[in-house]
């Protein structure tokens, strides 16, 4: 991360903050170069907003809560639906921008809207998603109903690594509910998530309704203790998930964070061969393994340890390079300070005696040297104490343990303290049945190597990965952007007897 710049020191865009449907300069003294990873040129620079100008948005989704809370559902529907398709139509020209500033490659960048574009989609249905419940004369003349009702001004902290998919998990499901939000993108790549704000905008989100600040933790610290914001929506990293889950919550605030990982296969040597190894070196290497949902360690099972060499020859033969160029495989991580932390790691494996089979530290990249590259890496003969294990690494860097059986691997999965995602390679169904079973991952993957689900169903990372009983979009996030009022009533008829006075709990 660079230190902090003076917004004159070079003629570079600035990033605006967007309050009350304004495009905002910053009034702050501190900013920060967003920097593409495979040339460090400088795109952009990005203000730290000042507590004022986040009070300030605050208030301005406040004001607009009163209107938009009233708005009819369908009103909000048809603006989800002019979104996804101004998202459709401009996928390529925000994917260019996603790719420059956060290394990916081009066809990884459209993936990553695509699958934001799939939540659009389904916060479409909040007609029915947002449906209470009825039940007639559940006493004598009496009904019960319940009403799923807007809570207020919410706000989502999104991460680097999916610029585009994490803020549509957030910010389309929260206002189509009847909230007004206020996001906070990654200062280090928001380039791409305004592109996406300024579709909602033309879909004809109104003034206030989203609105946009951009900072560290000074920022996020008043989102997490304003009075005004009712529900925190984050995902990013351990440390700074759990500081935002107890800050929010110590200030009365729903708070739901999606958090580190140390995601498992587990390859029983029944699995296709040649299926299972391609799956787990695309979801080790992909996006540089900058994902939450990576692939990172291999668990192989008996004879699977035989894969060992195939692994290698596969990982071997991605391209390394800038994610602009054609047949990328691999594009940089996201900056330089990344890069230093993902080769300690790798030196930590050598020293602490795992055996490094696939050494990426020193790759080269022709035309791109000053890139932010680290080349497929692939560690054997891993032990659970290792910090190539215990730590999230989040660079392209894949680390095989051996057991003999199936239950020695479930075992091994459960110590581990996160639980994002899992997944198991075989042909059996009862071992398949088992393992789905008897693993305590909250998302698990049969043949599935990135068990992300589709946004009909919801994000359910768990234990160590997630902070909150709710999870991101789909159904449990209706339940999260609104409360449930039950009423329970009875009506007279002018004429009706009277019963007299009745003292006891109990409906008559």
């Amino acid at each position: 991360m660079n230190a902090p710049q003076s917004p004159n020191s070079t003629k570079v865009e600035q990033v605006k903050l967007l309050i009350d449907g304004q495009w905002v300069e910053s009034k702050t003294t501190e900013w920060r170069d967003i920097v593409n990873p495979a040339t460090q040129e400088v795109l952009a620079r990005v203000p730290f907003a000042t507590v004022e100008e986040v009070d300030a948005a605050v208030a301005a989704a406040q004001r607009a809560f009163q209107t938009w809370r009233n708005t009819p559902i369908g009103a909000r529907m048809r603006i989800m639906l002019k979104l996804q398709a101004l998202i459709r139509e401009h996928t390529k020209r925000i994917a260019q921008v996603l790719s420059a500033e956060q290394g990916k490659t081009l066809a990884d960048a459209e993936g990553d809207i695509f699958r934001g574009l799939e939540v659009v989609e389904h916060a479409a249905s909040i007609g029915t998603l947002q449906m209470g419940e009825f039940a007639e004369n559940v006493a004598g003349g009496v009904d019960t109903y319940t009403l799923r009702q807007p809570i207020g001004v919410c706000a989502g902290i999104t991460p680097f690594n999916f610029p585009a998919m994490i803020p549509l998990w957030m910010f389309p499901m929260a206002i189509v509910c009847g909230n007004t939000f206020v996001l906070k993108p990654s200062e280090q790549d928001p380039l791409s998530t305004m592109l996406l704000v300024e579709l909602a905008l033309e879909a004809g989100v109104p003034a206030g309704v989203l609105n946009v600040v951009h900072g560290g933790k000074q920022v996020v610290d008043a989102i997490c203790t304003h009075q005004d914001i009712k529900a925190i929506s984050f995902v990013g990293s351990t440390e700074v998930g759990t500081h935002v889950y107890n800050l929010g919550s110590q200030h009365g605030k729903r708070v739901q964070s999606m958090m580190g990982a140390k995601n498992h296969a587990v390859v029983l040597p029944d699995a296709n061969r040649t299926q299972t190894i391609n799956a787990l070196v695309g979801a080790a290497f992909g996006a540089a393994g900058q994902r939450c949902m990576a692939t990172s360690v291999a668990v192989l099972v008996g004879k699977a340890r035989e894969w060992l060499p195939d692994i290698k020859e596969a990982a071997s033969k991605l391209k390394v390079n800038a994610g602009c160029e054609p047949g990328t495989d691999v594009g940089p991580v996201v900056s330089k300070r990344a890069k230093e932390r993902v080769l300690g790691l790798i030196e930590s494996g050598i020293k602490e005696g795992a055996k490094l089979e696939l050494d990426g530290r020193d790759v080269k990249v022709p035309g791109y040297e000053q890139g932010n590259f680290v080349g497929p890496t692939l560690f054997s003969g891993v032990k659970t104490d290792m910090q190539v294990y215990t730590q999230e690494i989040f660079g392209p860097v894949l680390v095989t343990l051996e057991v003999d059986t199936l239950d020695e691997a479930i075992a091994l999965v459960n110590a581990n303290p996160f639980g994002n995602g899992t997944g198991l390679f075989t042909q059996s169904g009862a071992a398949a049945r088992k393992f789905q079973s008897e693993i305590d991952i909250g998302q698990v993957g049969i043949n599935i190597p990135i068990p992300v689900p589709v946004p009909f169903f919801s994000f359910t990372g768990s234990r160590g990965s997630k902070l909150g009983d709710l999870g991101p979009y789909g159904k449990q996030v209706v339940q999260f952007y609104t409360q449930t009022k039950t009423v329970t009533a009875r009506w007279f008829d002018d004429d009706s007897v009277n019963d007299g006075v009745n003292t006891t709990i109990s409906l008559r």
